[in-house]
């Protein structure tokens, strides 16, 4: 069994906007776009981004392997390198490219939690060479503040174990029907499904659909200490049905309530 370093708990306590507090028709802030990213943070929220890789090796945060839904071009995002992805201006915002995790980090600068999703480098495969995580490694280095990283590709989770030891990994959870992962068989489905790479991987949590939070497998990982993280709320009613359950949360499309501030101390008289 692999042991993980534990998640913050400012991920339990702070609301994680997902793909930032995106709004792109009202307010010109695409998903996973520096104004979300921006927004989140400064109404006190932490952010959950997706990151892919450049051609040339480098960190985007993007959710899609295809540029046509937020970009209007064709192709996919690993078929160029960082310089001319950023230069790609994303859909109903303000000219801005695609960011570079690096450069968001540094500009997010530790004042919220980040929870960063790798997504499936290999074509609905599970397999995972390496380079995204050490790419995700080398962009979260120094940046300082709550900082985790998870995937549903248990393959990627473990090779964040090797390129960044001591950053908080997790696998992304959920009820894995066909339509979910039509590249993969039943069997690799049913594997996914009972979260049985959790110790291999050494994660030290989960992010699991909100749907399918009774699951028994949660609950035996819960009595254990895991903590649960959800995805994704779109509504309070959604969030009251899952803190029943969920440590914490991604939302989107509502605001959640933030918890009170710590209060300041004044030391001793």
């Amino acid at each position: 069994m692999m042991t993980g370093p534990a998640l913050p708990a400012e991920f339990l306590r702070k609301p994680l906007a997902h793909r930032g507090l995106h709004d792109a028709k009202a307010a010109g802030r695409p998903e996973n776009s520096r104004a979300a990213v921006r927004a989140a943070v400064a109404q006190g929220y932490g952010v959950e981004i997706d990151v892919q890789l450049s051609r040339d090796g480098v960190a985007m945060v993007f959710h899609d392997d295809r540029l046509a839904r937020m970009t209007g071009h064709r192709g996919k995002l690993c078929e160029h390198d960082a310089a001319t992805l950023a230069g790609l201006a994303l859909k109903d915002g303000d000219g801005e490219g695609i960011p570079r995790l690096g450069d968001l980090m540094a500009e997010i600068a530790g004042r919220a939690p980040v929870l960063i999703e790798l997504k499936d480098q290999s074509g609905g495969r599970h397999l995972s060479d390496g380079r995204l995580e050490a790419a995700v490694a080398d962009a979260v280095h120094g940046c300082g503040g709550p900082v985790a990283a998870m995937s549903f590709v248990p393959a990627a989770v473990m090779a964040l174990a090797h390129a960044a030891p001591d950053l908080p990994r997790g696998l992304t959870t959920g009820r894995w029907t066909l339509r979910d992962a039509p590249r993969l068989g039943a069997v690799a489905r049913a594997h996914l499904r009972a979260i049985r790479d959790f110790d291999s991987t050494g994660a030290s949590f989960v992010s699991h659909d909100w749907r399918d939070l009774a699951r028994a497998e949660l609950a035996t990982l819960k009595a254990q200490g895991v903590p649960i993280l959800c995805w994704t709320l779109r509504s309070p009613r959604e969030e009251a049905i899952a803190r029943k359950t969920a440590d914490g949360i991604t939302f989107e499309g509502y605001l959640p309530t933030l918890p009170p501030k710590a209060p300041v101390g004044h030391g001793p008289a």
